[in-house]
């Protein structure tokens, strides 16, 4: 009568270290392609208002030909890896920033003004 009861016990408590190691130990899935557009005005002393975008890859994978493009100009990057981030300086004035790659993203941000 004992012995079912230590199986069980047993038994479950392997079911709960499994579960534990895939929901924690165990990378998330993500999505293999993804872009993060982060584009703001700052202030910075003894300069004036200076326009900065942040191109970050969120993705699990590298993406390739990144074009940033401001209007009247635009900046191009060969790749990007996972994680991977990137600050770019567009001219002043520029209301707002497109990001597009090969892997078909697209981000459309406004440039927004720092408090």
């Amino acid at each position: 009568m004992v012995k079912p009861i230590i199986y069980g016990a047993i038994g479950g408590g392997v079911g709960v270290a499994i579960i534990v190691v895939v929901l924690f130990v165990l990378p998330h899935s993500s999505q293999q392609y993804g872009l993060s557009v982060d584009s703001r005005t700052e202030m910075v002393m003894g300069v004036g208002n200076v326009v900065r975008v942040y191109v970050q890859n969120t993705g699990s994978s590298q993406v390739t030909n990144i074009k940033i493009d401001y209007g009247t100009t635009s900046d191009n990057l060969p790749a990007l890896d996972p994680g991977q981030k990137i600050m770019f300086s567009p001219p002043s004035g520029t209301k707002m920033v497109t990001v597009t790659d090969d892997q078909g993203d697209k981000v459309v941000k406004p440039i927004s003004d720092s408090m």
